[in-house]
């Protein structure tokens, strides 16, 4: 399940400054209406992005420079909040695919790796000088190394902080729980004609 590994990403970055960014500020409340998550990424921080005229207001991802980022940079306790969801999916769905920070929700952290989306942990002066890295060259690449645990870029490296187990399932390909189950369909289909209720039920 190599397609599933998350062992190496990289790309360049773009960073949205502030802390305690919640989930309704990611993805405002009218927009969990959606029975599909594909066009949530055009609505990814619309309050902040838009007034309500729909005229563009000044944000990063409103930055031509950061277009195509696969990085966002964050600051203390992103992600808190209600616990939609939605919140991830419009990240990723705008084109992140990794998320470098100074700490996020718990269960922001817990929806983010259910998607394949690494959230890693740095102190805050290394998110400060990444940061300003980014600001100062929108085309720097930044990698992200999840078995050394480090991020790179330019001549720095930094050690991540993340759970071993979160870790370690993104890196053997283990986030995607549906995923597994349909790759292991045969097994699955044995272990069910070794039970019997199951098998009986089948059989019917």
């Amino acid at each position: 399940m190599e397609e599933l590994t998350r062992k190496q990403i990289k790309g360049s970055g773009i960073a949205v400054r502030g802390n305690e960014i919640d989930t309704d500020r990611i993805i405002p409340a009218r927009f969990l209406k959606c029975v599909a998550f594909d066009g949530l990424g055009e609505s990814v921080f619309y309050d902040e992005r838009y007034d309500a005229a729909g005229a563009q207001k000044p944000h990063p991802f409103n930055d031509s420079r950061f277009a195509g980022a696969t990085f966002l940079v964050v600051n203390k306790n992103f992600g808190c909040g209600s616990s939609r969801e939605h919140a991830p999916q419009a990240i990723m769905r705008w084109g992140i695919r990794a998320i470098v920070g100074e700490s996020f929700a718990e269960i922001f952290a817990g929806n983010c790796q259910m998607l394949g989306v690494p959230a890693v942990c740095l102190g805050a002066v290394e998110i400060k000088d990444l940061m300003q890295a980014i600001e100062k060259d929108p085309q720097l690449e930044i990698e992200l190394d999840m078995e050394a645990r480090a991020v790179r870029y330019g001549d720095r490296e930094v050690v991540f902080e993340l759970d071993e187990g979160v870790r370690t399932s993104l890196v053997e390909g283990k986030w995607d729980s549906t995923a597994l189950l349909m790759a292991n369909e045969g097994a699955v289909r044995e272990k069910a004609q070794s039970i019997p209720y199951l098998n009986a039920f089948q059989n019917a």
